[in-house]
């Protein structure tokens, strides 16, 4: 681990401040804000990350879930994940993002990890974390070892000549079937960001993975109201029954009515290099009446751009059969 600095921040102002005159100026280009601490410290560890400044900002008051106006929910940047998960306004009203959350890592990295930790947790692609190894995510240039390597474990939607890392996150995918909205703060002042526009594709620079700017700092994330009478729920496919992560996965929110479907969400997970919006799935779906031809060709339009590589190809089938089995599971008796 390489030498830095790390500084506390009393209020949002402070970490703000600290992270735009940090590391000589460079405009927050060399500042890591840190939480949980569940990824960043493992990444520093490793040689991945080298801040020259860490900003604590876990004693921050970002840590409350409440209702808002609008009937949906506030969840502060560092809320734990244990305690998002457990929280009564979410097992009653999102029980798919409660679900996310306690399928993922172990309940010892639940009770550190954070709401925004989480949405910046890093892929956890074996060239990326070894700095031995070309990695453009890491060094941008020097090429992508996992698509003539190791990439079993690695996406097959939204992936580029230059990447084909897998984003990592359960909570996010839950969070894009249910539309969040993450919002921040930086040195051109607030922003609200939808979740599926705060997540970037590879392209030629794989190395950006977010919108955020260089020293903006996530505040919060909001949900919009439950939609009437819909279900949801979150399947994980993964080669163990825990601490592990998804090979594939879906989170389905869908309401139905009059035997039809009038509301549909689907993100995937495991198999995107973001937390993948299944917007052609739920074309398909929208009006049908929920039943296994319809599951089936939902499924299909959800993985008609697929491109596997070497070693994963299986997961083209496997995602297939998990958005079939949970858009059932979320419509039994519906």
């Amino acid at each position: 681990m390489e030498t830095f600095q790390l500084k506390r921040a009393s209020d949002v102002n402070q970490a703000l401040d600290l992270a735009k005159t940090a590391a000589g100026g460079q405009n927050g280009s060399s500042v890591r804000f840190l939480a949980g601490g569940t990824t960043l410290l493992d990444l520093m560890k490793l040689g991945v990350e080298q801040p020259a400044q860490v900003i604590d900002i876990h004693r921050l008051p970002l840590a409350e879930v409440e209702k808002i106006a609008t009937g949906g929910v506030k969840i502060g940047a560092t809320v734990r994940n244990s305690d998002l998960a457990n929280h009564p306004l979410i097992k009653t009203h999102y029980p798919v993002l409660s679900e996310a959350l306690l399928s993922g890592a172990s309940a010892q990295l639940r009770n550190m990890a954070t709401t925004g930790g989480n949405l910046l947790q890093r892929t956890r692609c074996v060239y990326f974390r070894d700095p031995e190894t070309p990695c453009n995510k890491r060094e941008p240039g020097s090429g992508c070892s996992a698509i003539d390597g190791f990439n079993r474990n690695l996406a097959i939607l939204g992936t580029s000549d230059h990447c084909i890392a897998t984003n990592p996150s359960d909570m996010s995918v839950a969070m894009t079937a249910l539309e969040a909205t993450i919002h921040t703060v930086g040195e051109q002042g607030t922003r609200s960001i939808a979740i599926d526009d705060f997540f970037l594709l590879p392209g030629s620079t794989p190395e950006r993975e977010t919108t955020l700017n260089p020293g903006e700092l996530i505040t919060h994330v909001t949900l919009p109201a439950p939609v009437p009478r819909a279900r949801s729920t979150y399947l994980k496919l993964r080669d163990r029954a825990s601490y592990e992560f998804a090979l594939a996965s879906a989170a389905v929110v869908v309401a139905v009515s009059a035997g039809r479907i009038d509301y549909i969400r689907i993100a995937m997970g495991g198999v995107g290099v973001k937390p993948w919006r299944a917007k052609e799935a739920e074309a398909v779906l929208q009006g049908r009446t929920p039943d296994a031809a319809a599951f089936q060709a939902a499924a299909e339009a959800a993985l008609q751009s697929a491109r596997p590589q070497s070693q994963n190809g299986y997961k083209v089938e496997l995602a297939k059969r998990c958005i079939q089995h949970a858009l059932k599971l979320a419509t039994q008796n519906a």
